[in-house]
């Protein structure tokens, strides 16, 4: 019976799926438009997220993860369905076999939750590795050698920082600051500062275009449009790079601390290899401008950010479903 293996990213922000001999097929954001009254699901994915803030009383544009983990286990299940459904249509002769990946300190509930949203949405079996080991794999590290690797995966919702050595995790940290938190410090920055409410997508787009949070290696300026709230009229200001990465100080620096303390606890021989082999910056998150120097500042061993970087976890799960039995020690 033909049957397919597919490897889950299962992000806060987006879900990528990656298709045995196919590649990655599909990086969606993790948004499910539904009807408030009913829980029809209207959209999913990009159709969803272009509603985010701008939809009447009756349709609400969920994120049905949080964090890294399953906020909402219908909707996630109804989204799973939806782009297995998409990228397999009537070739799905079987269930096919799913990998897919977590942040490393979920709960065993949690972990639970994750695997029978993945069966639901029709898989005949499911494994789960961890994410910082898929993102290493992804970006090229070759972490089965007895040699030490880092690797720092920015998601939307989680950050994993971790040591890996033949193979598996020595040490490691996953903190619930990631993406959605620069978003929401912007966000608080400016309502502070300027008493100016603006949406998350505005937020992102000031994090993307002039966001930095080294030195000033960055200067631009924008005009961002809200809301006022003295007035309650519509605004415009124009915000620069300085301003963002004093916003950004909070989040980034609890990032920074992340990865110190997974140092301090790593075995002095594999810390030696880390300073030659320098830490690897994976996930969205690493596109932030100024992060990869400012960590190799704080931490004092070479940073570089991995080719293609938001695509290392779900490359990393194709890896593995090719070496599925090296890989693999468990099976939820």
């Amino acid at each position: 019976m033909f049957s397919k293996d597919i490897g889950i990213d299962l992000g806060t922000a987006n879900v990528l799926i990656h298709v045995k001999g196919r590649g990655v097929v599909l990086d969606e954001p993790s948004v499910v438009a539904i009807e408030s009254d009913t829980k029809n699901v209207l959209a999913v994915g990009e159709d969803a997220r272009k509603m985010v803030g701008r939809t009447p009383g009756n349709i609400v544009a969920i994120r049905p993860l949080k964090d890294g983990v399953i906020a909402d286990f219908e909707i996630t299940e109804k989204m799973l369905k939806h782009f297995i459904a998409r990228i397999g249509g009537k070739q799905w002769y079987s269930h096919p076999r799913i990998l897919i990946c977590a942040p490393t300190n979920i709960t065993s509930v949690e972990q639970k939750a994750i695997r029978e949203a993945a069966e639901r949405s029709g898989a005949r079996e499911v494994y789960m590795e961890e994410e910082p080991k898929a993102a290493a794999i992804g970006a090229g590290m070759d972490i089965f050698q007895p040699y030490g690797n880092m690797v720092v995966d920015i998601g939307g919702g989680t950050t994993d920082v971790a040591v890996l050595s033949m193979g598996d995790i020595v040490t490691s940290s996953s903190i619930k600051i990631a993406g959605d938190k620069f978003d929401n410090a912007i966000m608080k920055y400016i309502k502070n500062k300027y008493k100016l409410l603006i949406g998350e997508r505005t937020s992102e787009d000031i994090k993307v275009r002039i966001a930095t949070v080294f030195g000033d290696d960055r200067y631009e300026e924008m005009d961002i449009r809200g809301r006022d709230m003295v007035t309650g009229l519509p605004l415009t200001i124009t915000i620069n790079s300085n301003e963002i990465r004093e916003a950004l100080w909070e989040p980034v620096s609890a990032i920074v601390t992340s990865a110190k303390s997974v140092l301090e606890r790593t075995p002095p021989e594999l810390s030696a290899d880390i300073i030659d082999r320098g830490v690897i910056l994976t996930g969205g998150g690493a596109l932030l401008h100024g992060l990869d120097m400012l960590l190799a500042e704080e931490l004092k061993v070479p940073v570089l950010v991995a080719e293609d970087p938001m695509h290392c976890v779900v490359k990393g799960t194709g890896i593995m479903l090719d070496n599925l039995d090296k890989v693999i020690k468990r099976k939820y």
